[in-house]
């Protein structure tokens, strides 16, 4: 009779919250009765607490009513003070959560449903990557089978962000597409990027981020493939002016490398670029480095602890840069190649494909 009870007053609880548009978040982790699991949503760069239910029997519950589908975090810290944190969509409607590190889950919804296929998938590629670094850190490699692994870690990557840029795609009329699209954009290009923007809808027209990202489409096209490079003027380490066309537009193959030496990435990328610069600088070939850091000590540190000898410039305003405006640069490392003639011939280039490129274009 309990149980039936028990039943009925959450079938109750269920349709209550039906019937006013709420939601109702189900959830289980394995932690002590008493702790609390907390309900978070993003505030700026912070995450700022929105509810909390205390642990039963390794189940937890949130209700409430949400105006739109937003993206939240459910978090935990446990006795080892390892914390739990997995984001979802709260929305209206029957949410099930599972707080566990090695198995978040969230479905019941149809943005949850949609978005844990996509966790689950990048779920499997991480795992992909953990085994190629675990067996790259064997100290008994050869150098040539270390190469092999970052290629190997490489392809991965690629096929991550392939799938990522297809479910960015697939789902942009929703938010999950959405969400999607402020983590990845900066990994597609104008092309891939023009033909998304007239399909996000109105809801997000005020969206900070969105803006950002409509104001940086536009720009990326002035400086798209088959563009002439935009001039900009910055500094040397010795502080002496210095311009991009000083070097881009005079007859050489021009590698722009927007990087920084507090960014690891570009630090792993060095070693190629060194490489290359040997190979072709002879040849017709120049690279120059615009850096993203914010003390002229530390820039100088990195160019020489990194063995970089080609030109350098630099206005030491970290990501409010004028050159990365100028190119819409929001990640780094970011490889840019211009032809002879000054005319952007590639951006995003790494690894073997800026090696291909050059090889191209220099033979």
């Amino acid at each position: 009779m309990k149980k039936l009870i028990y039943l009925l007053a959450s079938a109750a609880l269920i349709a209550a919250c039906s019937n006013n548009n709420g939601y109702l978040i189900k959830g289980s982790v394995n932690a002590p009765d008493g702790d609390i699991v907390y309900l978070n949503k993003v505030q700026g760069r912070e995450l700022a607490k929105m509810d909390s239910a205390i642990i039963e029997k390794g189940e937890f519950t949130f209700k409430g009513i949400q105006d739109s589908a937003m993206i939240c975090y459910v978090s935990y810290k446990g006795a080892d003070r390892k914390n739990m944190l997995m984001d979802f969509f709260l929305e209206n409607g029957r949410i099930y959560l599972q707080l566990d590190r090695d198995n978040y889950n969230a479905i019941g919804t149809p943005n949850n449903n949609i978005y844990q296929e996509v966790r689950k998938k990048f779920s499997e590629y991480n795992d992909r990557m953990a085994e190629i670094d675990k067996a790259a850190s064997d100290t008994t490699l050869t150098e040539q089978a270390r190469e092999q692994k970052q290629k190997e870690m490489e392809k991965v990557e690629t096929e991550q962000i392939d799938y990522a840029k297809q479910a960015i795609a697939t789902n942009i009329a929703n938010p999950v597409g959405i969400y999607l699209l402020k983590d990845y954009y900066y990994y597609l290009d104008v092309s891939e990027l023009e033909p998304l923007m007239p399909q996000i809808p109105a809801d997000y027209n005020n969206d900070v981020a969105i803006q950002r990202i409509k104001s940086n489409v536009e720009k990326m096209k002035k400086t798209a493939v088959g563009s002439k490079f935009s001039d900009f003027e910055m500094k040397t380490p010795d502080d002496k002016p210095i311009k991009l066309s000083d070097y881009a537009g005079k007859g050489k193959v021009v590698l722009v490398d927007f990087w920084a030496s507090w960014c690891p990435p570009c630090r792993a990328e060095m070693p190629t670029l060194v490489k290359l610069y040997a190979l072709y600088k002879n040849k017709g070939f120049e690279i120059v480095g615009v850096s993203l850091d914010r003390t002229g000590d530390a820039w100088k540190k990195g160019i020489k602890d990194l063995n970089i000898t080609w030109p350098q410039m630099s206005d030491l305003k970290y990501w409010n840069s004028e050159a990365a405006a100028i190119y819409a640069v929001s990640s780094i490392p970011h490889l840019m190649l211009i032809g002879k003639d000054g005319t952007i011939i590639a951006r995003g280039l790494r690894g073997e494909e800026l090696e291909a490129k050059l090889a191209e274009e220099l033979k």
